[in-house]
This record gives structure tokens, sequence and C-alpha cells, in this order.
């Protein structure tokens, strides 16, 4: 019995400790191959009753006076991440406002308070919108922005990030350096307590985008020294399109940071309405204005979900649910031209891997169209397929690859224009 047999595979599902979570989300179309999740998660259909409850007996009752408890929902929402997927105690992390803004925050603030160093560091496979800030940043600061190219083979392998890609950039100039845990198109996995603990050793602080990690691996935070980390719910942690992100400050350097917004939620004396900006000691001292109510109802509910399942059984599903994808990849899809731009090793990746071709936009289209398969598709060549370890069978991935192999042996996807669409 091998991954090549969908019975094995079937087999799998059954012994699963997860399977029992597929129910819980909305599932419209039972012949469909959903293998996006690391884009965006599936609904629960507990989420649905979260948010009409809060709608119809919050909202819709309490009015204004709801605030006397909406108020700080930011910060226990944020335990409640801690606690289920990050590795974090209370008190460190925020449910707020979006990815972006939570590391525009914070890379402004880790710069402020190093402030005799002019190099920040970063990765050209990092996601762009970092990269974009970044060089915002450093416009606007007179900073020296280096990027490891990462992409070129000859720096790094599957774009990973290690402390010995990263040891030739090093000095006392640097105030900070920001990867994502897991390479947005790669599925490559940085090593995060290593590179804290190197780049720390020269005085700089570490920013870390663990956008396509939270919900798929196990994360450690606080035991791997982590200074500083933001993210998003809506991928693995299934909180819905748009859902708050949310960003992490070590209790060790919340009093040494400054942020650049200084909105009235961090104001110490909120409601005193004062003159002068205060900020509050407590990770409240980051976030910058009212929280979404109706989203962190979403994250509450999908989060309470990945409680539930216990993030080590999650991780390891998302282990064996890649390493099944890189055997069906080996044995179907390498004799047609795809290659495999994510590691082997299980411990060097997380939920999706990338499947590198070079009409990898016109198959991605296809596949959505023809095949009833849902990938995605990132520039310039790849094809990105994930497990979503709660929402996604086994046999899913394996039905989703069978006909990724039969729509390209046919040629049949050629017959396909590209969609035209932004999205892909």
């Amino acid at each position: 019995m091998s991954y090549l047999d969908r019975n094995f595979v079937l087999d799998l599902d059954t012994k699963d400790p997860l399977a029992k979570f597929k129910s819980e989300f909305i599932v419209d179309d039972p012949q469909l191959c959903y293998l996006d999740g690391n884009s965006l998660g599936r609904l629960p259909k507990r989420t649905i009753t979260a948010v009409t409850d809060f709608m119809t007996k919050e909202w819709g009752p309490e009015l204004v006076s709801g605030w006397s408890h909406w108020v700080d929902e930011a910060q226990p929402t944020g335990d409640l991440l801690g606690k289920s997927a990050l590795g974090a105690a209370a008190g460190q992390i925020l449910v707020c406002d979006t990815t972006s803004v939570n590391f525009y925050q914070l890379c402004v603030a880790a710069i402020k308070a190093r402030p005799n160093r002019k190099t920040v560091i970063t990765d050209a496979a990092n996601f762009p919108t970092d990269r974009y800030i970044l060089e915002g940043i450093a416009k606007q600061f007179g900073l020296n922005l280096v990027i490891i190219q990462n992409e070129d083979p000859n720096v790094a392998t599957n774009e990973r990030i290690t402390t010995e890609v990263l040891a030739p950039y090093l000095n006392d100039d640097v105030a900070m350096v920001t990867f994502q845990i897991i390479q947005y198109r790669s599925g490559a996995r940085s090593e995060v307590k290593a590179i804290t603990d190197q780049v720390r050793a020269i005085g700089g602080l570490v920013l870390w985008d663990a956008s396509h990690a939270i919900g798929a691996i196990e994360l450690d935070l606080d035991n791997s020294g982590v200074d500083l980390c933001v993210g998003c719910t809506y991928k693995y942690g299934n909180s819905g399109p748009g859902s708050p992100a949310w960003l992490y400050v070590s209790k060790r350097i919340q009093n040494e940071l400054q942020v650049p917004i200084q909105g009235w939620f961090a104001q110490e004396a909120q409601f005193e309405m004062g003159p002068k900006f205060e900020k509050a000691e407590s990770i409240r001292g980051f976030q910058i204005a009212s929280p979404s109510l109706i989203g962190i109802r979403c994250v509450q509910s999908a989060f309470n979900m990945i409680n539930e399942a216990g993030i080590t059984q999650i991780a390891k599903k998302s282990a064996q649910g890649t390493e099944l994808m890189i055997d069906l990849y080996d044995h179907w899809l390498k004799p047609l031209g795809f290659e495999l731009n994510t590691p082997r090793n299980s411990d060097h990746r997380g939920g999706h891997i990338s499947l590198v071709h070079p009409d990898a936009a016109q198959i991605c289209v296809a596949l959505r169209t023809l095949s009833k398969v849902i990938p995605d598709y990132r520039t310039p060549n790849s094809i990105r397929v994930a497990i979503s370890p709660l929402a996604t069978s086994y046999v899913e991935v394996w039905d989703g690859f069978a006909r990724i192999r039969d729509l390209v042996a046919s040629g049949e996807y050629k017959k396909v224009k590209e969609s035209g669409s932004r999205v892909t």
C-alpha cells in the first residue's frame, strides 16, 4: 500500500483524528477539490451562528452600551490565538487592523528603537506588501534596505532563509531583519529561533510575518525568543476574507517600543480624552483604533475550533498532507514537466507546496474551469496547492492531484484561455 493507492488514502481519512472537523465547514460542492486554503480558508458553520448572535443579541439590543464589554476584545482574542496557535503567553497579542498596518507599525517601532543603526534586511522572495512597505520606510527615514536575492538557487534552496544565508549580511549597523516564517510562494520554512538568536546577538530586532504559517504548523513564539510577529487570520485560520490581522510584541520589549501611529486605543487614560498621548504600558499600547467586532467574532469562532483540534495534530496533518502531495508529484506530475520548489524535509516547509510549470497560469485556469480543482497561481510560474488540515481530507488532495495529472497529460488545458482576472 502507498499514497498512489486511493484506498490507502481513504484509510488515512478513516484514522484521521481531525476528520470530524470537515463537517463543520460549508461545502457547497462536494465534488470540488479545494486546495487553496493557504489563500482563503473555508467558512466554518459555527461562524455563521457567532456573527448572527452578535448582531441579534448584542449589537441590536445593546446598541452603544455594548462598548462596555466590546472595547477590549482585541486583547483576549489575541490571547486565544497565542494559546491555540502561536505558543505565546497572554498579554502579547492583539487582533486588530490589517497585516500591512501592523507590519508598518512594528517595522517603524523596531527601527526607531535602534536609532544609531541604518540597515534593514529582508529577502527578494518576501511577500510583496512587506517589501513595498519596507521600501517606503527606507525612503522615509533614509535607511539602507538590503534585499537577499534568495530567488536565486545559488543563494538559497527553495527560497529558504537559514542562518548561513543570512550571516554575510549581518553587522552592527543592522537595526531590523524581517522575513516570512513560511515563504508565500515556495512554502519553505525559515529557521525562526536560530535566526532570531543570530540577529539579537548583533543587537538587532527581528520581525516575523507568520501569515502563511499560523494554523498550519506549530509555532512557539515565546520559547523561540521572538521579538515581533504579525500575521493574518483568513488563510489556515478560516476567519473570512478581510478578517482582522494580529500583532505580537514580546513582553520583553513592549515598553521599549513606540509606535508611529498613536491611536486613542493606545492611550493609557483612553476616555479622559487628554491633550497629550501617553502610551499604555500593556499590549494595548500597540492598538490604533476601534476593533472590528464582527471580524473578531469570526476570528474567535475559527480559533476556538483550532484550539479544540490542537495545533500539534494540525501540524502533523500538514506534514503528512504535504508528504502525500510530494509523493504524488514524484509519480504523476514530474514526468509531465512539473518541478517542485518546496523542501522535501517536513521540518523545512509549511502547509502548501509549489509546483513549477511553464504553463502554470493556463493550467490553473483550466483546473478551475474544467476539473473542479482550485489551487492558485503565483508569478512567474508556480501553482500553489495546500492542505488545510481541518477542512481538507486526504482523499480530496489525492483526487485533486489525479485531476491535475489527467488534465495536463491530455493537453486539454491548452484549449483554455487565461481568465484576465486580477485574482489568480
